[in-house]
């Protein structure tokens, strides 16, 4: 499988549109609350970093064989920013294995836009042939436990940084 790219991917709510490094000042904003730190730890970045970061991001993996992916996630009412959503693909002995992960601002949180912005990506990643899709999600979060869920993954015995392992076989 060669590196993929990533598409607008459209929900019933959402359209998850592909990162832009232009996408930083609004995103700081939507990200600036220091609680949603508390389970992966750091600080929200000011704009400057994250578009030091979202440059590096949207550049790729140095690997060819490993994809980076990025996307916010827009409201499709208004096109407002609320989140992001992430996945890493790369190839395995049994397929293509994507880790992903997402982030919603705290104003947006409690709506199920995590859970529906997971599916889709995980929907997504399934006709992209990705074999296997996980998280790593710490035993206390249960919002992320619950997106985690709603995408299908399930809780592995598995740990990796005090983090449980989710996973979820797509068969692709």
């Amino acid at each position: 499988m060669g590196a993929l790219v990533a598409q607008v991917i459209g929900t019933e709510r959402l359209e998850l549109v592909p990162l832009r490094v232009g996408d930083a000042e609004e995103m700081a904003s939507v990200l600036s609350d220091p609680d949603l730190h508390t389970f992966i730890g750091g600080a929200p970045d000011a704009p400057e970093a994250l578009r030091a970061r979202y440059r590096r991001l949207t550049a790729g993996s140095p690997d060819p064989a490993v994809s980076w992916l990025n996307w916010v996630i827009r409201l499709r009412a208004d096109s407002r920013a609320t989140g992001t959503v992430q996945a890493t693909v790369s190839p395995s002995g049994h397929g293509s294995v994507a880790e992903i992960a997402w982030v919603v601002g705290t104003p947006w949180q409690g709506r199920g836009i995590a859970g529906e912005a997971a599916r889709g990506l995980v929907d997504w990643l399934g006709r992209q042939s990705v074999h296997t899709v996980m998280a790593h999600i710490h035993p206390d979060h249960r919002a992320s436990a619950g997106v985690a869920a709603a995408a299908g993954l399930v809780p592995t015995a598995e740990q990796h940084d005090g983090e449980i392992r989710w996973r979820r076989h797509l068969g692709g």
